[in-house]
């Protein structure tokens, strides 16, 4: 009886939810073969050309993600968060399976649209722990998560990395070996307990009265103003949240943010989910080995460095932070012109090292600078809001390239120019907000003497 009830003790902890989400979260991230993915679809595996990949098989996942994305949202506060976390695994296996067992471009395309999904339902993971437990735990359990899925990503790379280099397993085994990782994951989301509340669909339910009348069907009143009530309540917090994020982005401020935010996001999903194209085109895997895996390692490693670094760093953001965007938005920009026209394949890892990092420096910045006065609804929404103008403009900016036919050079040409007019875009803004700024401090002393 003390172990049974020790055991239900555990499971009702905080540490219990947030283990098995850790769990779930690494193995669900230790990818060996995605840093090696355009050579196993370009080599003799499947023997796809290196245009089908870049025209036909590589740009489904940005469409199915754009698509999916508003639904699972929904879904996801619907069906309590849970089941979408164990969704995720299920299509994460589906999308490993199919690498495996098929070759054809349509296939293909369909491990594309399925791994669309999978990215998708990232939104369940973020927000299922925040439903099953305590407010005060929320740092906590949030570190704990996204650091674990950081060490997973960063576990796979070096993992396929060394059994690529020293040709310990094939491409294939590589991919039985994940499924045997993403299954471990369906284990652990299964066990996962299920949340009682939700913001939209379940919110917390008031106290119905104790001695209710029975109804015709032999429900109680107190059943039926409960459940009217619930309906209420979730209509309401819909207005609500429509009126915080007119609210929201009426701040100068955080629109600027933001609107970087989608911005940037887009040019960082295009350049990362298209770099290995690029890499194949300066050194073909074929010909010489490739270090892809430990190129990905290593940027995850030197970006958390660079996440950790910020919270030393004592800069007024609201009067620099959007110079600081122009800025490095620029250096951004100058290392995937770099990458792209210095036909070098340790000048491209370098570029991407110091792109990836830029990246994280700033988007974190921007994280903190948005959620910063913001509680946990407005939190959600504004952030679901500037992902999925992110993927609008991803959709745009790939059906424009993709529909063009450029090849790998003249694309990331674009991505890299993308990127310098929105290092202009800002700096020009952030020079404007230091000359207001400046300006408005003479008037202020003179208005106190």
């Amino acid at each position: 009886m003390e172990l049974v009830r020790r055991w239900r003790g555990w499971k009702s902890d905080w540490r219990y939810a947030t283990s098995l989400l850790c769990l779930y979260g690494f193995f669900s991230t230790v990818k060996p073969l995605e840093p090696f993915l355009v050579a196993f679809l370009t080599g003799p595996d499947k023997n796809l050309t290196t245009e089908q990949v870049n025209n036909e098989i590589l740009p489904v996942w940005t469409y199915s993600y754009l698509c999916v994305l508003v639904p699972v949202f929904l879904l996801t506060d619907w069906l309590r968060y849970k089941p979408v976390v164990f969704f995720q695994s299920v299509a994460l296996f589906v999308t490993t399976a199919l690498l495996y067992w098929t070759k054809s471009v349509s296939t293909m395309q369909a491990t594309q649209f399925s791994y669309g999904v999978v990215t998708a339902c990232d939104v369940g993971y973020f927000s299922y722990i925040y439903s099953v437990i305590e407010v005060e735990k929320y740092k906590k359990a949030t570190s704990y998560i996204r650091s674990v899925q950081l060490l997973g990503y960063t576990v796979g790379a070096v993992l396929g990395q060394l059994l690529v280099s020293f040709d310990l397993m094939s491409f294939n085994n590589i991919l039985v070996f994940t499924m045997v990782l993403t299954s471990v994951a369906m284990v652990a989301s299964s066990l996962l307990p299920m949340p009682k509340k939700s913001l939209f669909f379940h919110p917390k339910k008031t106290d119905a009265p104790e001695n209710g009348s029975e109804d015709r069907d032999g429900g109680s009143a107190g059943e039926i103003r409960g459940e009217e009530v619930e309906k209420t309540i979730s209509t309401e917090a819909l207005c609500l949240l429509k009126k915080d994020l007119v609210e929201c982005y009426s701040s100068r401020q955080l629109f600027c943010w933001s609107l970087w935010w989608a911005m940037a996001t887009c040019g960082y999903f295009q350049t990362v989910n298209f770099v290995q194209v690029l890499w194949e085109h300066v050194e073909p895997s074929q010909n010489s080995s490739i270090y892809n895996g430990g190129v990905e390692a290593i940027s995850t490693l030197l970006s958390a460095a660079t996440v950790y670094s910020v919270s030393f760093i004592e800069v007024t953001w609201e009067h620099w932070g959007e110079l600081a965007l122009g800025g490095f938005s620029g250096l951004a920009a100058a290392s995937l012109f770099l990458l792209t026209f210095i036909g070098n394949i340790w000048v491209c890892y370098a570029g991407y090292v110091v792109f990836k990092c830029l990246y994280m420096l700033l988007i974190t910045i921007a994280m903190f600078q948005i959620a910063a006065g913001l509680s946990m609804e407005r939190y959600a929404l504004v952030f679901g809001v500037n992902t999925f103008v992110a993927l609008v403009l991803q959709t745009v900016l790939v059906s424009v390239v993709v529909g063009s036919g450029l090849s790998i050079i003249p694309q990331f040409t674009i991505y890299a120019s993308y990127f310098a007019i929105i290092a202009l875009i800002f700096s020009l803004r952030g020079l404007y907000s230091i000359w207001t700024f400046t300006s408005e401090r003479p008037a202020s002393h003179e208005n106190r003497s």
